[in-house]
């Protein structure tokens, strides 16, 4: 058998981490081992090289052994392609490996890692990792701005994703309102300017930018972002003017991986757009419709995160010209309102719905549960898109958000009265000491203290709520709420309080100290919302050992799961959820919960709840170190949205 011999070098470009394969005519190639590169966000502007080698055989299936020893004796050294395949035997893949377990690079800072050397010795396991230039674009992004979770989440993925080993940025409003807040974004620098054409003519804006923990945060500036107020509104309602606002954000989200070298490169056009609710919903249209024609971000994809449906930016059909597309992309956007939903009888209905438009037009659809993706594809949570979203369930998963685990640490966190652990759950006893002392409740350890945090409007069941606390306050329990929102539900928690003064209190208003020490002080958290895409305070109150009852809805169904007595090694489960969502339903959970489990075919849960916390402790004490245990990291997310991306760039892009 003669053998052919090259070396070559081929280029791998950092920001990527993907590596181009020459097509290889023949016929004998050894499976090895598997390669990974070791994350290469954190170098800017450079490219490396791989040498490879490749040993082919004149003679189709050719099997002389001794050539192939003679080749891996070879001094010269290089990387071996070796063919995968299936059960089959067909090939469906190539692997790499260099002969002595080593790689030539021309910066020895990037190491590639080997899963196993030429003679079978186990080393550190490496799958091929792919890395990927990421853009986030959403309206809000904590530490910067934050009305609720998807301000946790484009915080706090795109810090995970870029420790990974991705090139990340966050495309956010550069918010202004007079406030302490404002200094949130003194970090940040004027790193250039660009001019946005829509509503009917050209607009400057600004971009500032932070490098923070992996991270390049863009801001984009315009005084429409400068106003008292939160991101989407102030105390007179939502700004008229929003459309116009979060339409500069999407041209200039899809500008800045073109004109900003951050770092000393650009992202450029390959890049994965993670476009958060309708606010950013404009890119995958403006990817279609602008760039592409044009032969820009042919390569790019884009991924829909649907953190609540109930928002689709719907406005008037005659504001359609101002958004900077296409006149024929239209009908992507086009939204006809039923009879029933019209201001008149001369009213046709005809609106623009970015959200739709979004939906249409992107590569992946992602929510923020498994069980909000099922629901949105339901006519009662669809909110008039069921049936769009329906149509596209191969491309729809869920995702359940993690939270911040350094933040909220019982071990740490330094706005509690009392440290503990799932180990040691003595200091969570000092915790509800210390909040009933706070709010000036009667100190009662032994008395079950419940609570409440969330925005005080229908979507969260505060109805429910009103209506079951009379009944409520005559077991012998104590009730904490804090949250702010709709003024009769806060005058309400006032007249509750002055009622009941030493079962109930209220705090009217939002503080970040003051919620940690009520999760972590309460023994049971209550959640009845009606619908709730993903939740985050029942993951924090298990998080903290304090048992949650919930509605069995979206995403506090996927991650609560209900206490089972009988199961095996004393009983599984971390709280209840409750179905239908009455306030009977709610009221039994809560009894339950606080006096004996007698009868477990009581489908009613808040009674569950107290009645298992006043005469089954070793079952609590069970409940709540389960909960603790549980791994709600972000780390765990981030891998299956790693996942998604990878699925997003396998289809071809959404061409018109």
């Amino acid at each position: 058998m003669e053998s052919l011999k090259f070396t070559t070098l081929i280029p791998c470009k950092s920001s990527s981490g993907n590596l181009a394969r020459p097509k290889l005519a023949a016929n004998h190639h050894d499976v090895i081992s598997q390669v990974g590169f070791a994350p290469l966000w954190n170098r800017r502007s450079k490219t490396e090289a791989l040498r490879l080698r490749a040993t082919f055989s004149s003679k189709a299936g050719s099997q002389d052994g001794a050539s192939v020893v003679e080749d891996q004796k070879e001094e010269e050294k290089g990387v071996r392609f070796g063919a995968e395949r299936d059960s089959s035997g067909s090939v469906i893949g190539f692997n790499l490996s260099p002969p002595n377990s080593e790689v030539a690079t021309d910066n020895g800072s990037d190491r590639i890692e080997i899963a196993e050397d030429v003679s079978g010795k186990e080393k550190q396991r490496a799958k091929v990792k792919v890395t990927r230039s990421i853009v986030f674009v959403t309206a809000e992004a904590a530490p910067y701005s934050k009305t609720g979770g998807l301000g946790d989440v484009c915080g706090s993925l795109p810090v995970v994703l870029a420790g990974r080993g991705h090139r990340v940025m966050v495309v956010s409003p550069r918010y202004q309102n007079g406030t302490a807040a404002d200094k949130k974004f003194s970090g940040a620098v004027d790193v250039g300017h660009t001019n946005v054409i829509c509503f009917g003519g050209e607009h400057e804006v600004a971009f500032f930018h932070e490098y923070r923990e992996g991270v390049d945060w863009v801001f984009v500036d315009h005084p429409s972002f400068h106003r008292p107020g939160n991101p989407y509104g102030d105390s007179f309602g939502a700004f008229g003017d929003n459309q116009f606002r979060f339409t500069l954000l999407a041209h200039a989200a899809c500008e800045a991986p073109l004109v900003l070298p951050l770092g000393g490169y650009t992202y450029g056009q390959n890049c994965l757009f993670m476009v958060n609710d309708w606010h950013a919903g404009l890119v995958p249209l403006l990817l279609a419709a602008k760039y592409r024609p044009h032969g820009v971000y042919t390569d790019a994809r884009s991924v829909l995160v649907i953190h609540n449906l109930a928002h689709q930016g719907v406005e008037s059909a005659v504001t359609y010209k101002n958004l900077g597309l296409p006149a024929e992309w239209y009908g992507a956007l086009e939204w006809v309102f039923p009879e029933w939903a019209r201001a008149h009888a001369l009213d046709r209905g005809e609106a623009v719905n970015i959200l739709k438009g979004a939906v249409v037009t992107t590569d992946r659809i992602l929510t923020v549960s498994e069980g909000y993706a099922w629901e949105i594809t339901t006519v009662e949570g669809g909110y008039g898109l069921n049936g769009l979203l329906s149509s596209r369930k191969s491309v729809l998963n869920g995702i359940t958000n993690g939270i911040d685990v350094v933040e909220w640490d019982p071990c740490t966190d330094k706005h509690i009265a009392s440290h503990y652990s799932s180990n040691d759950l003595s200091g969570k006893v000092e915790c509800k000491i210390a909040l009933q002392k706070e709010l000036g409740l009667p100190i009662r350890p032994d008395c079950p203290l419940i609570g409440f945090i969330g925005r005080l409007d229908y979507q969260k069941g505060i109805d429910l709520i009103q209506s079951g606390i009379p009944e409520l306050m005559n077991d012998d329990v104590q009730f904490v709420m804090l949250g702010s929102g709709d003024v009769q539900c806060q005058d309400w928690m006032r007249l509750a309080e002055a009622t009941y003064k030493d079962k109930f209190r209220g705090w009217v208003g939002f503080n970040v100290p003051v919620s940690h020490r009520i999760t972590a002080g309460c023994d049971i958290l209550l959640m009845p919302s009606r619908f709730e895409p993903c939740g985050l305070n029942q993951l924090y109150a298990m998080r903290y050992g304090t048992v949650p009852v919930v509605h069995s809805t979206g995403g506090l169904r996927d991650t609560v799961v209900n206490f089972n007595p009988y199961a095996p090694g004393g009983g599984e489960g971390t709280g209840w959820t409750f179905s239908p969502q009455t306030k009977e339903s709610m009221l039994a959970a809560l009894r339950l919960a606080i006096r004996t489990y007698k009868e477990f075919n009581d489908s009613q849960a808040l009674r569950l709840a107290l009645r298992t916390y006043k005469e089954y402790k070793p079952s609590w004490d069970g409940l709540m170190k389960r909960g603790m245990e549980k791994d709600f990291t972000w780390e765990s997310a981030a891998i299956q949205y790693e996942q998604v991306i990878e699925w997003a760039f396998i289809d071809p892009p959404y061409v018109a």
